[in-house]
């Protein structure tokens, strides 16, 4: 009987895809971009390849130039050059690619490839370590999810700044705020009376607006948007969890011409005046960086990614979400408020990572509609809210007595009290404001002064 000889297994390796990636970053400068986040120089197999994208991000870190000539020089002049296959191989690797358009997709193949090699190591260590534990098993199993943990982490990195590097940026921001005399730090909303109370929204910041449903949730949202793209001139990314693109588009196009939003839907336009109004606003948006996604199930990590790219890509200023219990999670888990903290911690991420503030509508628990209007709704009304209080920066409401079953004056229809619940870096308050049915859009109530923010 012959006795099988035991095959040699390779660790998982696409040496292919690590080709790409570099060939990519050489033919195309803005291609590291999509890479120097995914990729650190240990997640390549090819210890050629190592060198090689090592010398690519010392040069990127320099923001020196990024071509042939440039890592060939920075190799050589380490000694490593020869090693890697001298300069002929750099532009072999060019050779092997005609675009760098899926260089992020490449990545990820490299990436994913060095996870599993780290899962089998890890694996290994495990097995040798439960043989021979020398330690408690609860110190064990901990020190297993740890290792486990760090692969999932691996590609994160964190720094700390001394405080030093800081305070001069510091300074020169609230001399700069302090002489532009209306102290708006963050994007403006488009309400007075509202960025009164935030100083608008602020960069890494989550804000969270929550209301029962057709209380304007995202009326209000498309009017932040509108109001940064148009008037302030901020890229914004939409994410539309719930509605069409076809359907957002309706909404802004009608807001924005003040034709109303069921015209537009059934196309009965009243008139040529009509027409023209919403050509001119045609004409006012295209101008607009407004990006739309429309995708109905997303994850946390789809969506992190799209948002990255747009912020390199054309510089992001904010991001709203409509909504957030319609992300998908990763986990399978019929913990629903596990599933919405996983969400919400990763709505803050991705608001810390990207700078920019992340607005993200979320609906509120039916408890609400058991209790008379009173002061509102409460932060304990956020509907499966684990952690979206603790993650939010700041909590918004609407409320409305004519939508509450309530007897309401005329003069009352129509008006909507903004509740600002929590406001981690300022005052909480209230403000009213008149929701346009037609247009499907808020409007601040013109009053002789502006009030201070009423503070509950």
């Amino acid at each position: 009987m012959q006795t099988k000889k035991p095959t040699l297994k390779i660790p998982p390796q696409n040496i292919e895809a690590e080709q790409t990636v570099l060939g990519s970053i050489l033919i195309d400068k803005n291609a590291i971009h999509k890479i120097a986040d995914v990729l650190e120089e240990h997640d390549f197999y090819s210890p050629a390849h190592e060198e090689i994208f090592k010398a690519i991000i010392e040069l990127y870190i320099k923001h020196q130039p990024i071509d042939i000539a440039t890592v060939a020089n920075a190799l050589k002049e380490s000694g490593r050059l020869k090693d890697v296959g001298g300069s002929g191989y750099l532009a072999e690797l060019t050779n092997l690619v005609t675009t760098a358009a899926h260089a992020d997709h490449y990545a990820q193949i490299v990436k994913e490839k060095k996870v599993l090699r780290d899962l089998i190591k890890t694996s290994a260590e495990i097995t040798e370590s439960a043989f021979d534990p020398g330690e408690d098993v609860e110190s064990l199993l901990d020190s297993i999810e740890q290792r486990i943990l760090n692969i999932s982490q691996s590609s994160l990195t964190k720094n700390f700044v001394h405080i030093k590097d800081e305070l001069k940026g510091a300074y020169e921001r609230i001399e700069k705020l302090h002489a532009g005399g209306e102290g708006m730090r963050g994007v403006p909303t488009g309400f007075p009376k509202l960025d009164n109370i935030l100083s608008g929204l602020q960069k890494s910041d989550l804000i969270i607006l929550g209301a029962r449903p057709s209380l304007g949730k995202t009326s209000m949202a498309l009017d932040i948007m509108r109001h940064a793209a148009l008037v302030a001139k901020i890229p914004v990314g939409f994410f539309s969890l719930e509605m069409s693109r076809e359907q957002v588009i309706d909404r802004i196009i009608s807001a924005e011409s003040q034709v109303p939003l069921w015209e537009i839907r059934t196309g009965k336009i009243r008139d040529d005046v009509e027409f023209q109004m919403i050509q001119s606003s045609l004409d006012r948006l295209s101008e607009a960086h407004i990006y739309i996604e429309d995708t109905p199930s997303m994850n946390i990590l789809q969506m992190r990614s799209m948002a990255r790219r747009l912020q390199v890509e054309h510089g992001l200023g904010l991001i709203v979400v409509d909504y957030l219990q319609l992300i998908t999670p990763r986990t399978n888990s019929d913990n629903t408020v596990q599933q919405i903290t996983e969400i919400s911690r990763g709505l803050k991420a991705l608001a810390r990572e990207l700078k920019t503030p992340v607005l993200a509508l979320s609906q509120l628990s039916r408890d609400i509609d058991k209790r008379d209007y009173g002061g509102g709704p409460k932060l304990s009304d956020l509907r499966d809210s684990g952690s979206i209080e603790q993650d939010a920066d700041v909590v918004m409401f609407i409320s409305r007595k004519d939508r509450g079953g309530q007897d309401v004056l005329p003069e009352e229809q129509g008006i909507a009290t903004i509740h600002v619940a929590k406001h981690r870096n300022g005052p909480i308050g209230s403000l009213q404001l008149r929701f346009d049915q037609d247009f499907a859009t808020f409007k601040s109530i013109d009053t002789h002064r502006e009030l201070p923010p009423d503070i509950f």
